[in-house]
């Protein structure tokens, strides 16, 4: 491993804030105990629980009683659309450029899919043509998870009220969370997810609202925790970890988002003026800050990616959960990239331990590498 690391795929996961750290800690050493339970410790557990869904509520904009703990952004996202699915029945709808974990569900249940425009981001007359009295859930992603691009959601919300009066309106706020103020640019929306380890806290937890007036029915069946909307033992610690790290992202956000902005866009220019054939995807202004994508002509990522790790930078292709895939990315596709040059894609993304110096070294090591491989025919 290189002595210097410089992370760049802040978008798969983030490293776990100091603040998070602390917070958690008690809840693994002292008040271990299952929050249902009735004894002293279970209720000092409850009381942590109930107080962090506070925290998530002022973070979402929302009140406490409409905020579900989940087990991630995944879960969300299938509670959401399947939860709705299950309960009304109808067709769900969402956009080409969907987290799989919305997209999956919405082709498995028969749903349809609203095309995007050259950026990513949606054609709302196609959206209106999908939408229909039958239509009981519209997914519009907040930000997305490959190019950052930032969705319209007020004006996805006032096409699914005109056009689909039964639909609610849910967005996967995961990748937009560090970046926006989703209880004000989400207000819009019924149901909003976010996943914990996308913004400095630990994997394995995240939150769903669900707007009082919004029915679900239950994906996970069990001891009926959360309002019976998600059963299954509450990770205190977790959930905890979580509001630590929101209200750290709420206090910090308009300073991160400016100084990484900055570093972004230097890392962005440095390449376009160093490396010829390369297409920056999206349109930057549009773009949550810690978001740079890049698509190099004549090469393979899978090769790119081998030679910035070996270099000491940490990237990713794609999304990380397709990362290995030999597909092009389906976000790439909708936007009308050939499987060419989607196929020599690169996902660079900040995060707040992003530096300086990071920036520096993959400033040095992309554009050799890029040419390495272009002079050995790797495309």
């Amino acid at each position: 491993m290189p002595e210097v690391i410089a992370y760049l795929d802040n978008a798969a996961s983030t490293p776990l804030c100091p603040e998070a750290v602390e917070a958690m800690a008690p809840l693994h050493r002292e008040l271990y105990a299952n929050p249902t339970g009735a004894h002293r410790m279970a209720r000092d557990t409850r009381r942590r629980i109930d107080d962090a869904r506070d925290v998530m509520a002022d973070a979402l904009g929302s009140s406490p009683g409409e905020i579900v703990f989940t087990g991630g952004g995944t879960e969300g996202d299938n509670l959401a659309v399947v939860g709705r699915h299950l309960q009304a029945g109808g067709a769900p709808v969402c956009s080409a450029v969907e987290h799989h974990a919305v997209l999956a569900p919405v082709e498995q249940l028969g749903g349809r899919v609203a095309a995007v425009d050259a950026s990513g981001v949606i054609d709302l007359d196609a959206l209106r043509v999908a939408l229909d009295d039958d239509v009981t859930v519209v997914s519009v992603m907040l930000a997305n998870n490959e190019t950052g691009m930032i969705q319209p959601l007020a004006a996805v919300a006032e096409v699914v009220r005109s056009a689909a009066p039964r639909a609610v309106l849910h967005t996967d706020a995961v990748q937009a969370f560090p970046w926006l103020d989703v209880a004000s640019v989400a207000e819009c929306a019924d149901l909003i997810s976010v996943s914990a380890h996308k913004f400095g806290g630990p994997k394995g937890v995240g939150a769903l609202v669900v707007r009082s007036g919004v029915e679900l029915a239950p994906v996970l069946l069990g001891g009926g925790q959360e309002r019976g909307l998600r059963s299954g033992t509450h990770n205190a610690a977790g959930i905890v970890g979580m509001a630590a790290a929101a209200e750290v992202v709420k206090k910090t956000r308009t300073e991160q988002v400016e100084r990484l902005a900055g570093l972004r866009d230097r890392l962005v220019d440095g390449v376009l003026a160093a490396v010829d054939g390369t297409t920056e995807t999206g349109v930057r202004a549009g773009k949550v800050a810690g978001s740079a994508h890049l698509c190099f002509a004549g090469i393979e990522s899978e090769a790119l990616l081998f030679l910035l790790e070996d270099a000491g930078v940490y990237a990713s292709a794609a999304s990380s959960c397709s990362s290995g895939a030999q597909d092009p990315s389906h976000v790439l596709a909708a936007m009308g990239y050939d499987r060419v040059l989607a196929g020599g894609s690169l996902r660079l993304s900040l995060g707040y331990e992003t530096t300086e110096a990071d920036i520096d070294r993959a400033l040095a090591v992309i554009p050799d590498a890029v040419a390495r491989l272009r002079a050995y025919g790797h495309g």
